[in-house]
């Protein structure tokens, strides 16, 4: 009876000089400028309106008014493609203020419900 070993290969070595190598800097540096200058060009414009009243009269709104805007948003985006006459955003504005108030209300629609959904979880398994 013939008995038949294969060898093993060698254990890899993990000295520094084995490591895969590195990207090349200057090439990673400039693949990040280039998607920075795109991103930087798809920003949208001054707002010529900011601070201006409405063309019926009423007052530029601001941060409380941001707030609601960007809160219904999702629901206004709907209905904009189907009514003329809705917009998203009110250019009519007070500026940073209203933004703000805007990107609050859409996380606040987005984001509202995330929290109290682990505590419900977390009450159901005490229960058990």
């Amino acid at each position: 009876m013939s008995l038949h070993v294969t060898p093993r290969p060698a254990p890899r070595s993990t000295s520094p000089s084995a490591a895969p190598p590195a990207p090349r800097t200057g090439a990673l540096l400039v693949l990040t400028a280039v998607a920075l200058l795109l991103l930087a060009a798809c920003a949208p414009g001054a707002n010529e309106a900011v601070g201006t009243a409405a063309p019926d009269g009423t007052a530029a709104v601001g941060f409380w008014w941001g707030l609601w805007h960007g809160f219904i948003a999702p629901v206004t985006f709907v209905v904009s493609l189907f009514a003329e006459g809705v917009g998203v955003y009110e250019v009519h504005n007070t500026g940073g203020w209203y933004d703000f108030g805007f990107l609050l209300g859409v996380s606040i629609f987005f984001s509202g419900g995330a929290g109290s959904s682990g505590h419900a979880r977390g009450r159901s398994r005490s229960r058990r």
